[in-house]
């Protein structure tokens, strides 16, 4: 799905996701959904937080995770659940033992272990994991925090990894390929004319997830979706 800018592709996708959200209450007790952190979906979050989108979701039956995390304090304007909390958590009806933050308290690998066996609490014995994945992706193609280069594009069993990122000099957190896949949505949200190239060649270019890791993001029998804005989409 193309918009004309990010302003009103963000209005795209949360009337899509109002709707879906809603479908999928209709079938079970509760939505499932990781947050994509980034810059790119703060303006999303702002708007379900407006009079507008508000009352349209039913928050009581939502339980929140993230894709990734920046192991830094909440304190830290970098950690993606200070800004989810203040752009939508912190105003919307979610109760707060439904809202599941990556731990950046303690050891990274600590913290890996003990969302694993979150994830696994919520989800073995199901069809799928998450009913939705909102991803980003960055202008080098990485989403969540598989980032080109690294071993844990490759992860194929464990659900959740810890990495130091020698770019950013700090450990990332975060899903891998093989519980994002089993996901029932995937949807993509990509803006700016810096994405258009590596967008491509994630979409119609030769498999090579090393240098473009968002090729891993391949649902098994989920849908997935790209809610694109017209400048990202230039090269399609």
């Amino acid at each position: 799905m193309i918009s004309s800018t990010p302003e009103t592709l963000s209005y795209l996708l949360a009337d899509w996701l109002v709707d879906y959200v809603a479908d999928v209450l209709t079938r079970q007790d509760r939505f499932t959904i990781a947050l994509s952190g980034g810059s790119t979906p703060d303006k999303l979050y702002k708007l379900l937080a407006t009079d507008a989108y508000r009352g349209r979701i039913d928050w009581s039956r939502w339980h929140v995770f993230w894709g990734d995390e920046r192991a830094v304090p909440v304190s830290d304007d970098r950690n993606n659940a200070r800004n989810a909390h203040q752009a939508l958590l912190d105003h919307v009806s979610i109760p707060a033992d439904q809202i599941h933050p990556f731990r950046t308290d303690m050891a990274p690998e600590q913290s890996v272990q003990e969302y694993e066996s979150l994830l696994h609490t919520y989800f073995d014995g199901h069809p799928t994991t998450f009913d939705l994945v909102l991803l980003g992706m960055g202008d080098n193609a990485h989403t969540l925090s598989l980032f080109p280069g690294y071993a844990v594009v490759h992860e194929d069993h464990a659900w959740v990894s810890a990495f130091y990122l020698d770019e950013q000099r700090m450990y990332r957190l975060t899903l891998t390929a093989p519980v994002v896949n089993r996901a029932a949505c995937v949807a993509f949200m990509i803006t700016g004319t810096a994405k258009a190239e590596p967008l491509w060649q994630v979409m119609h270019g030769a498999y090579n997830p090393d240098v473009y890791p968002a090729q891993q993001i391949r649902p098994l029998n989920g849908n997935l979706l790209w809610f694109l804005d017209e400048a990202a989409a230039g090269l399609l």
